[in-house]
Parts: structure tokens; C-alpha cells; sequence
């Protein structure tokens, strides 16, 4: 949807000849009037390169807020959603920081790479959206963890390697600027994942996969509006910083019950945040000039004792932050309130899996066939593991009810798989094999002989 409507509509409302503050105009619609002209961004850089540019950022932000549908939520009103949410939340966001006429340029926001527009915008709209759908059964998230570690290691490599190319390519060249941001996004990164492992090992005593990944992630983020501002040694502080507050930030959806089932609002937004305001602290005026066009245009923070960038960067963070939440969560409820439009799917289609019911297809077709399989089995027909019939010990219960639509269950074949049930014995668990067959030959002892028994 970003693709489709960037052209015609999005670009030209981010940077362009308007000077309202507040919101581009229709002047390069359709990309009209957009060819080799030097863009907002850089003389050096054509505006229709640049509008290239604008769109893959904005198509990383829509694909983060989307992140809040996981599980629950209908594709088709998403698509809708991130369409009129690119147009009036996105674009606004990245034209007050990013366009020379936009308030938040002309106020002397730092914001290198979109800290406000692209992590507080995706993250605030992230959890606005999740507000508005509601939160997952509980009963599904009963044995919840990630369903591949294997696949999340390796998008965060992919993520890292492409976040590269957005921070670094924002100072548009090939520049000691560009260098700068690179390195420290690395070290931002690399210090943020440390930091996350710690704190998940404090409680699990486990190095946990997942945990460096979201440490790495969270790092990168606080590096996107920082990392063309601030020095090397400032990043590894940033990245501690980050690192601690990203982690702590996973509970705040517990506390406001709202369930933010991807962490976009405890990764993105509050890693924007951080950023933002290690902006007003360590950017230096040096490095802003090291991509050899914004020599002393920027004042820099307080290392070089401008001391009055913190409540600069403090209300901009308030800005966005307000802006983006409220907005997007009007939208989603105007979007949901439209027939046919409906957020949330139907409780039997999360049953199912949104895989099945929005897409019809799955990543791995054996996992579907098989999930849950103890739960989907009847069990007279459950299968034999050596002479011993397996007892459903796991699965959700309504995926069983589903599959039994009589609801009927068939009674136990004999006395010793009666008992077998009701202690919730099987072949993992062979005490309770043994406690079942001793409970049955105990009863049958205590039984008194028949008439005909001798």
C-alpha cells in the first residue's frame, strides 16, 4: 500500500515546496515536476532519487506498525489502515523534521535518521493499533514463545546489514559522516545486545538467542536518530542506556493492558526516545560537518554547551509521540467502525491461525498438519509408542473441541486407560504408567470373588 500511494501522494507530502510547517503540498504529485533538481535533503542528491529514498522509509515504517495485527488481526483493514495512516501520520511526522520549512527543522530538532517520524511514529501507532484491536485470548498464549529462533537470528543479520545502508545513506554520500554513522550503529548495537543478555540472564540464568537479537534491534533503533550526531565513544554509553531501558520497557504493556504482541512500542518507540534525548547530550557539532555540507549549521548538544538543546529535543519527543499515538488510534477505530472493515478476526479464525484464515497457506505446511496433534486426536484412535498409548498432556483445548464438533468423546477401551487419564499418565511419564497399572490391580484385588470362582 506504501508502494502504490508513496508516487502519488506520500512523497510529495514530506518534503517539498510547501511552507506551512506542518504538511507538504500537491506540487510534485505523481512525481511531476521531480526529476534532477537537488533534493531537501542534499544538493548533492536529485529529488527523484531522494523521493526513492523517503519511500523506503516510509515503507519500513508501515511494515513495523503492522506488527501489532500478529495473531488477531485482518489483512485487508490493515492495508487500509497503513495506506491513510502513511498520508496523515507518516508524512506530517517526516515533514516537521525532515523538510527546511517544517517546524521541527526550523526549532533545531537533531534527528538524524528518523527517530521521531520512522521508531516513535511506528512504535506509538504500533500500540494505538494494538489498543484499539484488543487484546489475544489468554488461553493462547498459553506455552507462548517464538516458533523459529533460527529464522529471528537470522532477519536481525539481515536487519543489521540493511540498517547500515538507512543510517549511513542518510548523509546522503560517501562521506566521513556516513563512516561515523555506520560505526556507530555497530557499536550502539553491539553494546545494546550485550546489555539485553545481561538483564535476561539475571532471571533465567539462560543466553538467551532471542534476547540478543531484541538487544540488537533496540540498539540500532536509538542509533537511527543519533548515529550522525554523537561521536564513537558516545554510542557504547547509548547502547548501555538503550539496552536497559528497551528491557524495562517490555512490562509497560503489562501495566497499561494493552497487547503489543511484536514489543514495537518497548523497541521502537522508547529506543527513539533514547536516542532523541542522547542527541541533546553528546551530538557534536564536528561530526554533523563530516559529510562536508553542514559545516556549522548545527549548534550541536551539550558537549559543545548548548545546553538549551534538551528541551528542544524534549518537546519534539512529546510531539511526535502525542501526535502519533492519538491520530493512528482514531483512524483504526474510524477503520474498524466501517462495515466489512472489521480489525479483529473472528475467535474460531484465531483458533485456526491467521495463516489459515487470512492467507491459506503456511511457512511450514507439516507444522500445521501436525500442531497440536495430541489435542486434535480422539483419543481412542490416539497412536501406540511401544505397546503404551499416548495420553494428550498439551494443546489448546479448543482446537480439540473444534476437530470434535459432536462433542463426543470416545469412552476408554479398558479400565487401566481410564485410570491412565485420570493421572495423566503416558510413555514421557512412566511413574504414572506404573501408578495406574498398580491402582488397577489393586482395585481388581479388591474386588470379592464371583459365585462361580473356586
Amino acid at each position: 500500500m506504501v508502494s502504490i500511494g508513496r508516487p502519488g501522494l506520500h512523497s510529495r507530502f514530506v518534503v517539498t515546496t510547501a511552507t506551512n510547517g506542518f504538511i507538504g503540498n500537491l506540487h510534485h504529485f505523481g512525481l511531476t515536476n521531480t526529476l534532477a533538481a537537488p533534493s531537501p535533503g542534499s544538493p548533492l542528491i536529485p529529488e527523484l532519487l531522494y523521493s526513492f529514498y523517503q519511500m523506503m522509509f516510509c515503507g519500513v515504517t508501515g511494515a513495523l506498525v503492522v506488527g501489532a495485527v500478529a495473531e488477531r488481526g485482518r489483512v485487508l483493514p490493515a492495508m487500509v489502515f497503513v495506506f491513510f495512516w502513511a498520508t496523515i501520520v507518516y508524512c506530517p511526522l517526516a515533514c516537521w523534521v525532515w523538510n527546511v520549512n517544517g517546524w521541527a527543522f526550523n526549532y533545531g530538532v537533531l534527528d538524524y535518521a528518523g527517530g521521531g517520524p520512522v521508531e516513535i511514529g511506528s512504535g506509538m501507532s504500533a500500540l494505538a493499533y494494538s489498543w484499539v484491536l484488543g487484546r489475544r485470548h489468554e488461553r493462547m498464549m498459553l506455552n507462548f514463545r517464538p516458533h523459529n529462533v533460527s529464522l529471528v537470528t537470522l532477519g536481525t543479520i539481515f536487519l543489521w546489514f540493511g540498517w547500515l545502508g538507512f543510517n549511513g545513506g542518510s548523509s546522503f554520500g560517501a562521506n566521513l559522516r556516513a563512516t561515523i554513522a555506520c560505526w556507530n550503529s555497530c557499536l550502539t548495537a553491539m553494546f545494546a545486545a550485550m546489555t539485553w543478555c545481561l538483564l535476561d540472564f539475571r532471571l533465567a540464568k539462560k543466553w538467551s538467542m532471542v534476547g540478543w537479537c531484541s538487544g540488537t534491534i533496540s540498539g540500532l533503533v536509538a542509533a537511527t536518530p543519533a548515529s550522525g550526531f554523537i561521536p564513537p565513544w558516545a554510542s557504547i554509553v547509548l547502547g548501555v542506556v538503550t539496552g536497559i531501558c528497551c528491557n524495562f520497557a517490555t512490562k509497560v504493556k503489562f501495566l497499561v493492558g494493552i497487547d503489543d504482541s511484536l514489543d514495537v512500542f518497548a523497541e521502537h518507540a522508547v529506543g527513539g526516545m533514547v536516542g532523541l534525548i542522547f542527541n541533546a547530550l553528546f551530538a557534536a557539532n564536528y561530526i554533523i560537518g563530516l559529510d562536508g555540507v553542514n559545516n556549522g549549521l548545527f549548534p550541536g548538544g551539550w558537549v559543545d554547551h548548548h545546553y538549551a538543546q534538551l528541551y528542544i529535543q524534549i518537546a519534539y519527543v512529546v510531539a511526535t509521540t502525542a501526535y502519533s499515538f492519538v491520530v493512528s488510534a482514531i483512524l483504526a477505530k474510524l477503520i474498524d467502525m466501517v462495515p466489512g472493515l472489521h480489525l479483529r478476526a473472528s475467535e474460531e479464525a484465531e483458533l485456526m491461525g491467521m495463516d489459515d484464515d487470512q492467507l491459506g497457506e503456511f511457512a511450514y505446511d507439516y507444522v500445521e498438519v501436525r500442531r497440536d496433534f495430541l489435542a486434535w486426536t480422539p483419543a481412542k484412535e490416539e497412536p501406540v509408542a511401544n505397546g503404551h498409548r499416548i495420553i494428550p498432556q498439551h494443546g489448546i483445548e479448543e482446537h480439540q473441541n473444534l476437530a470434535n464438533t459432536t462433542g463426543y468423546s470416545p469412552p476408554a477401551t479398558s479400565q487401566l486407560e481410564v485410570e491412565q487419564e485420570k493421572i495423566g499418565a503416558s510413555v514421557r511419564a512412566p511413574g504414572k504408567e506404573q501408578a495406574a497399572e498398580t491402582a488397577v490391580e489393586s482395585g481388581d484385588n479388591s474386588k470379592p470373588a464371583s459365585k462361580g470362582s473356586s
